[in-house]
């Protein structure tokens, strides 16, 4: 099928019905709580982030806090995430650039988030969007392929596909579709199998794998 503008804006449209009201699933109680959660999420669940900080955040919710350890003390307080030693040191090193350079505190504008040690172009607009309210696209795995499958935005990095999605998104809802498709990924649009028989998006979408008679606007 080809997707139109009207295709696109029926699918945004259909997933912001569903996804209305689910927001990011990572614990936080500041921005710095959250870019902490957000650069451990990497290769990691949702899900064990939080059994994570969780068990760390009583203690460890300021970059003082958190520099206070060793490299050693940290990695085995975050030792149940994958790539622990690797995430340590940037957690310490985002600490003493917070402290350094930003009197502790997150920055806002997306071009200082990325000079953080572990801090790409996904986390920066994770934190702008979540913390600060910043219209935001955040790639992750969920958003590439829901975004490549529906051709709402197709791409071969995130980089393309994050630009694409500006283009095929409203910038007031930049934000909001983000956590649509991550929510669409995690429940339907399964990276190995995903269940086109139960999905809503069935007529709209060109990668169903279900027989249906595509959709048509309204004249």
């Amino acid at each position: 099928m080809r997707v139109t503008k009207k295709v696109k804006a029926e699918q945004l449209r259909r997933l912001s019905e569903v996804y209305k009201n689910d927001g990011t699933m990572l614990h936080f109680t500041s921005p710095f709580t959250l870019l902490v959660a957000v650069i451990l999420s990497a290769q990691c669940t949702d899900k064990r982030v939080n059994v994570i900080t969780n068990r760390i955040f009583p203690r460890l919710d300021t970059p003082a806090k958190m520099v206070s350890l060793t490299q050693s003390q940290l990695e085995t307080e975050i030792h149940d995430c994958g790539l622990y030693k690797a995430k340590a040191k940037n957690l310490l090193g985002m600490c003493r650039m917070l402290l350094s350079d930003y009197h502790g505190e997150v920055p806002e504008d997306f071009d200082e988030l990325v000079k953080l040690p572990g801090v790409g172009r996904k986390t920066a607009n994770v934190v702008r969007s979540v913390a600060f309210g910043y219209p935001a696209i955040a790639v992750d795995t969920h958003v590439f392929r829901v975004s490549n499958r529906l051709k709402l935005a197709a791409g071969t990095t995130p980089l393309e596909v994050e630009k694409g999605l500006q283009k095929a998104i409203p910038k007031k809802d930049w934000s909001a579709a983000h956590h649509w498709l991550i929510w669409h990924g995690r429940r339907v649009c399964h990276a190995r199998k995903p269940d086109c028989e139960t999905c809503f998006l069935q007529n709209v979408c060109p990668s169903c794998t279900v027989k249906v008679t595509p959709w048509k606007p309204e004249e």
